[in-house]
């Protein structure tokens, strides 16, 4: 019955579409470009949205990480960036600091790393990949991009009022948060911060129910749940994660608003400022971190799944081989899905937890590792002996099973409580967290927009520039993120403005300078793909039809960006997306649309 409801519903779509084919040459530059309701469209919003976002957060980066390595030193570009009032003389002003590692945090997180990869490949490939129309709601799917716009746009804006951006950390722990008057970055800056963020909740459920509806009921016929590409289950599995767990954020912010401003007392109690009390009593911050990790924790799988199941789909075109395992795939997604739900405590083993309780968490944490390690063991065996084609893609593909690998060992370590008590706020935490999701969020990006690049813009990216991009920002990555574990192990706190107070990190500085030094490489690298992304854009060579040779249903669209995608009747799915190498087969590569011959075996299952 779901299957023929999901024909029908297509049906319904195709004809809306068809009746709308006519009337593309109608279209104004403002209904095509901007209050658009085309998925493909859509998709480059967030991309390239995402992809300025980015540059306001890298810039933050260099500055704050100048101050860490040559604490004191005047550079006359922070005053020309930030003026007088944040730059004196070129020097970093402390408040400032401290807001800019909040807004930096804040961007990648929810900005890039949520919206601009859930938003852009969730958009492009959800209908193409299922063989549909487009979205199960256009209008829906356009207020979710300009929910991220204006979301966007406030937050960037907070950096430019008197007092300054939020500057609580990118976790906004109160009590620091909830006062306005315990220093500059808790005033307006925080307030809209919290209006932006509750924005960007409703854009990313917007968007979320949409990915969920459409992959469920929009899928076209012969398109089963066991046939489809794992990049489709990882979105599926990431937009219920979003939508099961944002409204936590939410009703996190609301509680704190009303403490703000109403005089409530959710997360205060016994709060002195400048020694005089205040009347607030029977709250309590933990109440705030454990609303705010119950969201925080999914959300590291929110970031990481996209990217894993763009890192399936290019490892195997790229490998000319089946990926391996393909269900165990599908469950370990399922297995992270779910755990990810109840492992938050992990983030709070100093808040004074029963250590009974603290232990079902480690117990938790631990098991998250084994569906972890069989899609690393997966991916691994893959590329084993595969007829591997070295894209740049491909590249950022390999570069994610790496650095997923490398954060996952330190994950262990601070998963254990006893463990994780002596490298807690240190830089330990940042070199993990950075290289486990921060950079294989963004290898995954990159890799998706290396290899979809021909589908969103009909034009290729430069080959030789990808390669060295690919290399600079490798090996710069982990020169900023592989040395701090040796500060986080010999207790160097993070956040801290300078460290100049404690001799005992002096003999340290010096590993905060190669660590700068790195992070300025790997930002000039970053400059390379913009230009490679905006010039093949215009210019870059045309792209063929099908320039990697994969399978799946986007590749059998014209080269073209029509409305309703396909011109005709909706492809008819007869296999699973990853028939590459099949033994007997005349090619390589046998697309979903090929009808399966007597005798053979469609790898998906039955």
């Amino acid at each position: 019955m779901a299957n023929a409801h999901s024909i029908d519903l297509q049906e319904h779509v195709g004809h809306h579409g068809h009746a709308h084919d006519h009337d593309e040459h109608e279209e104004s530059f403002v209904s095509k470009y901007i209050f658009s309701m085309d998925h493909k469209m859509i998709s480059r919003q967030f991309l390239i949205t995402a992809i300025v976002m980015a540059v306001v957060a890298m810039t933050m980066s260099i500055i704050f990480r100048m101050q860490l390595a040559w604490p004191g030193e005047k550079f006359a570009f922070i005053n020309a960036i930030l003026g007088d009032k944040w730059g004196k003389d070129g020097v970093l002003d402390p408040n400032m600091y401290l807001a800019l590692v909040t807004i930096h945090g804040t961007i990648m997180v929810f900005f890039v790393l949520t919206g601009g990869l859930s938003g852009t490949f969730a958009n492009l490939l959800i209908p193409y990949q299922v063989g549909a129309r487009d979205m199960a709601s256009g209008f829906l799917n356009m207020l979710s991009y300009w929910f991220f716009f204006l979301s966007s746009v406030i937050m960037l804006g907070s950096l430019f009022i008197e007092d300054g951006p939020a500057s609580g950390g990118w976790t906004i722990y109160p009590p620091l948060s909830a006062l306005p008057e315990a220093m500059p970055g808790s005033r307006l800056g925080m307030t809209l911060w919290l209006i932006s963020m509750t924005l960007f909740v409703v854009s990313s459920l917007l968007g979320g129910i949409n990915y969920i509806v459409t992959i469920i009921n929009l899928r076209t016929k012969g398109m089963k749940m066991t046939r489809m590409p794992l990049t489709m289950w990882a979105m599926l599995i990431t937009a219920i994660l979003g939508v099961l767990s944002f409204p936590v954020l939410v009703s996190c912010v609301v509680l704190l608003i009303c403490d703000r401003s109403l005089g409530t007392s959710f997360y205060l109690s016994d709060i002195y400022i400048g020694g005089r009390p205040l009347d607030n009593v029977g709250g309590s911050p933990v109440l705030f971190e454990h609303l705010f990790w119950f969201l925080g924790h999914p959300e590291v799988y929110i970031v990481l799944l996209p990217a894993l199941g763009i890192t399936s789909e290019i490892i195997s075109t790229n490998s000319r081989k089946p990926i391996f395992g393909y269900r165990a795939m599908i469950g370990s997604m399922l297995a992270i899905g779910f755990l990810s739900f109840i492992v938050w405590g992990h983030h709070m083993y100093l808040t004074g937890m029963n250590p009974f309780l603290g232990s079902v968490f480690v117990f938790t944490t631990l098991l998250i590792a084994i569906p972890s390690a069989v899609k690393a063991f997966n991916y691994i065996t893959t590329l084993w002996k595969g007829n591997i084609q070295y894209t740049p893609a491909m590249l950022f593909s390999i570069g994610l099973v790496s650095s997923f690998v490398t954060g996952g060992v330190t994950g262990i370590i601070l998963a254990d409580s006893t463990l994780d008590i002596s490298v807690h706020d240190t830089y330990f935490v940042v070199a993990h967290f950075h290289i486990v999701m921060g950079l294989s969020a963004i290898f995954g990006m990159f890799a998706g927009v290396y290899h979809w690049f021909p589908k969103m813009f009909l034009r290729m990216m430069n080959k030789k520039l990808g390669y060295l991009h690919f290399w600079l920002t490798f090996v710069s990555a982990y020169g900023v993120f592989f040395p701090m574990h040796f500060l986080g192990l010999a207790g160097v706190p993070r956040r801290y403005y300078t460290n100049s107070a404690f001799p005992m990190f002096d003999n340290l500085i010096d590993i905060n300078e190669i660590v700068t030094v790195f992070a300025i490489i790997a930002a000039l690298a970053q400059f390379v793909f913009i230009f490679n992304f905006f010039y093949s854009m215009f210019r870059g060579e045309k792209a063929p039809q099908n320039p990697w040779n994969s399978n799946t249903l986007e590749w059998t669209t014209p080269m073209a960006n029509i409305h309703g995608n396909w011109p005709g009747a909706l492809p008819v799915v007869h296999r699973w997306a990853y028939d590459y190498s099949k033994p007997g087969a005349e090619n390589d590569f046998i697309p979903q649309t090929v009808p399966l011959a007597d005798g053979e075996h469609d790898g998906g299952g039955h």
